[in-house]
This record gives structure tokens, sequence and C-alpha cells, in this order.
């Protein structure tokens, strides 16, 4: 339940947050979406595939595994927000940074710019890695449980909506703009975009915690035993972490879409806008619908659909006859992409009490880190040293792979009470 001043602000802090994620999603997922425009910046870079995918792979270690490293601060916390704020000032100004670099390819040239590109996306991830368990664990505090699924949804439709005009104002600018000078104003645009997005997230209001829903922080050295305690009480939250490594591993896929249709079909810049638009549009229309099924049907049963999407727009890049096929695997992607994000976020939070709410987001990413920090170094390599075939088809296996474990053995954490741990209160005295 909410606290009485966070329900009446319910209707402002949607708003406010929806507004920064339109405009992050402008920004990101649209002008300089990692899916689409970082490879394609880095194919004028680098020849090596399994460099572009490393870039996949620190987007990954950016991401997930500080979030574990933050959990037994962010736990301890009344409010969540003013770490937030500070945080995601990393993940929104080496934007800045990647403009400069682009213009100044012609001075300092590839190498250079290159190294300078890998650091400033190395940042960029972290801040949001820093970020990712204080900003989830104020979304859960601020929305009602019962509309947190629907929340992320509509959250993403908008993310996705907003990024699909971005990702056309980028396919413009990249046509009109010879490189490095369209890179870089798609950087710098972006960069704009994001301390906008910013000014929104500073607006959310959040009130302090009770001390009940608050977890005491402890030695380093006892909060393993604390995460051990977790894991051993909850097995259902053990095979939910088995099936996010499976399914971390069969999205990585995503990342080489992109370079596969640009080696096998030589696509241009223009149609990688075009399926970036593609790729946010389907994200879009699916994103709110997603949340609103998974709120009243199951996000099991959601994650389960999503496995399935995976591996069929995996089948139809491997048997695609042209380059029109693609606007199939994205608008697939899409979809997966719309049922990933909101629902992953959802699930997790209902494993674990409001108190333990932290530790279970920071172990939902940071465990699976290591599937996805190298799996896409292990598919980069793959690809250079086989096919794409045998990587991609090795990506449709972990997604089935996935599928059965949240069919067989995963329940549905909404229909069972929290696993209670006797083991947390023992290492918190």
């Amino acid at each position: 339940m909410l606290a009485d001043d966070l329900r009446e602000k319910l209707r402002h802090n949607a708003v406010v947050n929806i507004l920064d994620g339109s405009l992050f999603g402008f920004g990101i997922m649209g002008l300089v979406s990692y899916v689409t425009i970082i490879p394609l910046f880095l194919s004028y870079l680098t020849d090596s595939t399994a460099l572009i995918g490393f870039v996949a792979a620190l987007f990954h270690i950016g991401w997930q595994i500080p979030q574990l490293l933050t959990a037994n601060y962010v736990a301890g916390m009344r409010r969540y927000k003013p770490m937030v704020l500070v945080m995601t000032l990393f993940e929104r100004l080496p934007y800045f940074g990647l403009a400069l670099v682009a213009l100044a390819i012609p001075t300092i040239g590839l190498e250079a710019a290159l190294i300078l590109t890998l650091i400033l996306l190395g940042i960029q991830s972290l801040g949001g890695g820093f970020t990712g368990t204080a900003w989830q664990s104020m979304i859960s505090k601020i929305m009602p449980p019962h509309r947190l699924g629907t929340f992320f949804g509509i959250q993403s439709a908008c993310v996705n909506l907003f990024g699909a005009g971005g990702a056309l104002l980028a396919s413009v600018i990249l046509e009109r703009s010879a490189f490095p000078d369209g890179f870089a104003l798609l950087f710098f645009v972006a960069g704009i975009s994001l301390l906008l997005s910013y000014a929104f997230l500073a607006l959310t209001y959040e009130s302090a915690s009770a001390p009940k829903d608050l977890v005491k922080r402890v030695r380093w050295d006892r909060f393993g035993q604390r995460l051990r305690g977790i894991l051993n009480a909850d097995p259902n939250f053990r095979w939910f972490l088995i099936a996010r490594a499976l399914t971390a591993l069969s999205l990585t896929v995503i990342s080489f879409f992109t370079i596969y249709g640009i080696r096998v079909f030589d696509m241009s810049p223009e149609f990688v806008g075009a399926l970036t638009s593609v790729l946010l549009l389907s994200n879009m229309l699916s994103s709110a619908f997603i949340g609103w099924i998974g709120d009243r049907w199951g996000h099991r049963r959601v994650l389960i659909a999503a496995n399935v999407l995976t591996v069929l727009s995996i089948a139809i890049a491997l048997a695609a006859p042209d380059i029109r096929w693609f606007y199939a695997v994205f608008a697939l992607t899409g979809v997966v992409n719309a049922s990933q994000w909101s629902t992953i976020m959802t699930i997790t939070v209902q494993f674990s009490s409001v108190a333990e709410r932290p530790l279970y987001i920071g172990m939902a990413n940071t465990l699976i880190a290591p599937v996805s920090v190298f799996a896409p170094i292990f598919g980069g390599w793959l690809v250079d040293a086989v096919s794409f075939e045998l990587t991609f088809s090795i990506f449709a296996l972990a997604g089935l792979l996935s599928m059965l474990v949240y069919i067989l053995p995963m329940q549905d954490p909404a229909r069972q009470a929290p696993a209670r741990n006797t083991a947390i209160a023992a290492v918190t005295d």
C-alpha cells in the first residue's frame, strides 16, 4: 500500500516520470540506439565484429554489475531520489563527449576515436548501473504494486514513441550529413534531450520511508551471507535467475542483427535508421498492452511468449531471402524488448518484501552479468571464426531452454507469498 502523501502525488509522479522516460527514449533509444546507431558508428571505426560485440557486453557490464554492489547501501536509504539524481548524470553527460570525439576524428584518427568512444560508452553504462537499483526501488515505492506493470508498460510505450521519432531524425541526419559530422550531431542532440529528461526526473516526489521498510546495512563480509540466505530460502527466485541468464544469452542476438544485415545484405545507414523506427514503434505499440496483460494474466506467461518471439525472429533473419524481411525481424524484436523491460522489473519485485526489494533487484541484474558480458564477446568471436548461422542457432537454443524453465520449475511469484528468510535477520543483528 502507498503512503497517503504518495497516493496524493500518484498522478504527478506518473506524469513527470513518463516525460522523463519519453525524452530519455528520444535520445538513447532513437538518436543513439545501442542496437543500430552505436554499432553503425563503430563499424566506421573498426572491422572487428568481436569488438563491436564487446560494446554490447560493455553496456551489460555497466548496467548489471553495479546494481548488486549498491544494493546494501540502497536497502538502508529512506529516500532513493538523491542517489538517482547524482548517479544518472554519468549516463547522460558522456554523449556530449562522444559528440566531441566524432568531430575530432579527422584530427585524432580512427584508432584514438575508437578508444575514447569505448571509454565514454563505459562511463555511460556504469552511470546507468549505479543508478539502476535506486531508480527501480524508487519507482516501485511511488507506484501501487498492482499497477506497476501497467506503469512500466505506459512509460515504455512513450519511451519508444519518442524513440521512434528520434530514429527517424537520425535517419534523416545520417542521410544528409557525411561521416563523422552526422554522428556528432546525433550525439549532441541526444545529450540535450537527456538533460531535459533529467529536469522532469528531478520533479519526482518521494517521501522518506518508514524504518520498518528498511534493511539494516551490514559489513561486506556479512553481505554475501545475507544474499546466500535469500537464495537458499527462495528456490523459485533461483529458477528465475537461471531463466534470466538463458534469456540474456538468447537476446545477445539483437546486437548482431544490424551487423548481419550490413554484411549479408549491404544495409545502408538510411535503412538502419528505418529499422530503428520499426523496432521502437513495435515496442511502443506493444508496451502498454504487455504491462496491462502482465498485471492481469501473469508476468511469467509474458516472458514465456517473449522467448517464443525471440526464436521466431532469429529464424526469420536466417531464412530471409532479401533485406525487406528485416522489417519483421525488428518488429518482433521490438515486442521482445517491450516485454523484457516492463515485465522483468515488475516480476523481480514480486519475489520480495518491501524491505528486501533492493537486494532482489541487485541480484536479479548482477548475478546474470557474466552471461550478459561474455555472450556478446563469444558471439562476435564465433561469427568471425565460424559463421552467423551457428552463432544465431546457439542463441535460439538458449531462448528455447529459457522458455522451458519458465514453464516447468518456476512458479508465478505474484501467486506466492514472498519467501521469508530467517537467515536474513540472523546476519543483520
